[in-house]
């Protein structure tokens, strides 16, 4: 289980200038603040900010928005749709808590007071653990410190990244969670990943499912088409086929067409067989033979 930590609340993970009561609390201009382009969540639901803007007009803006300074203004560190909805509701100024801190400080809160809230979905998460890695040089180790994290919980969630793009589409919608994700990993092929996730959410797949249908494909086996049903006559035409020839028929049928395949051994069988079918009749189909 991952030690998330979350109960200790933004003013335990950064310094003591977002206390209640603070003096960098103030008021600044809503056009003065701009959101910061990699904050690591992305997917902001335009009705829930305008609902939070209804609520912004009756009773103002409670929880200030926590920036950094930033060019000529600020910069959102956390409260970006608290930003978005006095915005929307016609404020000219909200309250924010300054905090001096660079950008990889800037990130590392940003996705916290996220990730403590459950904003992000898997992929934003995973993303915005790789920039933090990336960008700022620091170990699963660190970032798992920093996050509140289990060193595993970030492996895996960093794993979803390795998923082609169409199927972290479906994970970032929320048509598949993170447990289907990880599960369809364990196929090793990527296109076979792809219509393993189409299969998954165009059938409403439990994870367990999703898991049986992963070791199919990952055996090949689910991409194999099933074994076409043999006809009746198929067995007649063999059978009769046997007794006239004195040897092993097989009636098939493929998908492109039928075949007939008749055993022998050797030149001399190989002659005897010719002259059966090429001088004597054989007797009509009957299905009552069956």
């Amino acid at each position: 289980m991952s030690k998330r930590g979350l109960g200790r609340g933004l003013s335990a993970l950064i310094p003591n200038t977002i206390e209640e009561g603070d003096e960098e609390v103030r008021e600044v201009a809503v056009d003065q603040i701009a959101p910061n382009p990699k904050q690591p969540r992305t997917d902001i639901d335009d009705g829930a900010v305008a609902e939070l803007a209804d609520s912004v007009r009756k009773v103002g803006v409670l929880q200030a928005i926590i920036v950094r300074p930033y060019s000529d203004g600020y910069q959102i560190i956390a409260g970006e749709r608290r930003w978005r909805a006095a915005r929307m509701a016609g404020l000219e100024r909200v309250p924010v808590r300054v905090l001096n801190i660079g950008e990889t400080e800037s990130l590392e809160l940003a996705l916290i007071e996220n990730l403590q809230r459950e904003d992000l979905n898997p992929i934003e998460e995973a993303r915005g653990f790789r920039r933090l890695l990336s960008d700022h040089q620091m170990t699963q180790a660190e970032l798992a410190d920093k996050v509140s994290k289990s060193r595993s919980a970030v492996t895996n969630a960093l794993r979803l990244l390795d998923l082609p793009e169409e199927v972290q589409g479906l994970v970032y919608q929320g048509a598949l969670s993170a447990g289907h994700a990880r599960t369809i990993l364990s196929v090793p092929d990527e296109a076979m990943r792809v219509r393993l996730a189409e299969k998954v959410v165009a059938e409403g797949l439990s994870v367990r499912d999703t898991e049986n249908m992963a070791r199919l494909f990952a055996a090949g086996q689910a991409e194999r088409a099933p074994r076409p049903q043999t006809p009746k006559s198929f067995k007649i035409v063999a059978r009769k086929l046997r007794r006239i020839l004195g040897t092993g028929v097989r009636v098939k049928q493929t998908q492109q067409k039928g075949k007939i395949e008749i055993e022998f051994h050797g030149e001399e069988e190989l002659e005897r067989i010719f002259r059966l079918l090429t001088e004597g009749e054989a007797p009509a189909i009957s299905t009552e033979e069956a």
